[in-house]
């Protein structure tokens, strides 16, 4: 099943006429994306899945965003905004996701960490932010509102959030333009460009919840940390920036489990949204009981 015709005649009013029929793209777990050609566009479609808005999406930041990354040439070109469909249509980049073993790599770590830096020191500020002890909070009010019977471990997730994020509150985690959503399948690979795209989480929010977030999502070890932070910052990895990252891995994971929580009540897609909460709520119990964990809250607390 492709676009609706009123999507297909709104795009072609801007870009031109339909040259060949928009074909699914997998992988998408929130939205439904097509590749399609329009004119002399070769493009992507992404139209919102059902009642993503619940999920803490704006879409009109999503598009600033990711204007915004075009332009500082980390992100392919926005070509057309349909408010009216839920739509957002960018240029179709050739590139794959990035295999996570290359993503740890030095010269894909460091290119990376440019872009994240480039986003976060001098992108625009969003109409949305993103506050996880809020979202955690939402979520769960959301998916109980809704006749789910949330576990006792997604209370005790959210709870978590909170301590975390009070010990986060130096400098460097005053809230920035970050895209909150650097799973692999986000990440393109083209040669030696690397394209950061899906921003529809984009928001004013912590820094070290992207490198976080980008950690635990393509299986960094600490060595990757250390030298993710070390290419962010453009000097060596230090106990507090260590602590702060360690720390938002398990943000991340809240994120996740959370949102796999209230996906059950909102989401039509096929895919089993209880599966992923379990499996980021086992993951996040198993980081909380490291017994460096005390350490990385001290830590993360030093200026």
């Amino acid at each position: 099943m492709g676009p609706s015709l009123a999507v297909i005649e709104a795009v072609q009013a801007q870009l031109g006429p339909l040259r060949d029929r928009p074909v699914p793209l997998g992988g998408g777990i929130t939205n439904h994306n097509f590749r399609g050609r329009f004119g002399d566009h070769d493009v992507v479609l992404r139209i919102a899945g059902h009642e993503t808005d619940l999920l803490g999406i704006d879409r009109a930041a999503e598009r600033l965003a990711t204007e915004a990354a075009a332009a500082l040439g980390i992100a392919p070109p926005v070509l057309a905004f349909l408010p009216e469909h839920a739509c957002l249509v960018t240029a179709f980049v050739p590139g794959t996701p990035i295999d996570e073993a290359v993503l740890r790599g030095p010269s894909a770590v460091a290119a990376v960490a440019r872009a994240l830096r480039a986003f976060h020191e001098r992108g625009p500020q969003l109409p949305s932010t993103f506050d996880l002890p809020r979202i955690a909070r939402g979520y769960l009010a959301l998916a109980r509102e809704r006749g789910l019977e949330v576990p006792a471990a997604a209370s005790d997730a959210a709870l978590l959030a909170e301590r975390i994020a009070a010990v986060l509150t130096g400098p460097e985690h005053v809230p920035v333009p970050c895209h909150d959503d650097l799973l692999g399948a986000n990440i393109l690979c083209a040669g030696d460009e690397i394209w950061l795209v899906d921003w529809e989480y984009a928001g004013m929010g912590d820094r070290y919840f992207d490198l976080g977030n980008l950690s635990i999502n393509n299986g960094f070890a600490e060595a990757d940390d250390e030298r993710l932070l070390a290419a962010y910052w453009g000097e060596p990895c230090t106990p507090p920036r260590f602590a702060a990252l360690r720390l938002m891995r398990c943000m991340s994971d809240v994120r996740e489990a959370l949102w796999g929580v209230v996906q059950q009540t909102i989401s039509e897609l096929d895919f089993d949204f209880a599966d992923y909460a379990d499996r980021h709520l086992r993951r996040l119990q198993e980081t909380a009981a490291d017994p460096r964990f005390e350490r990385w809250l001290r830590d993360g607390a030093t200026p």
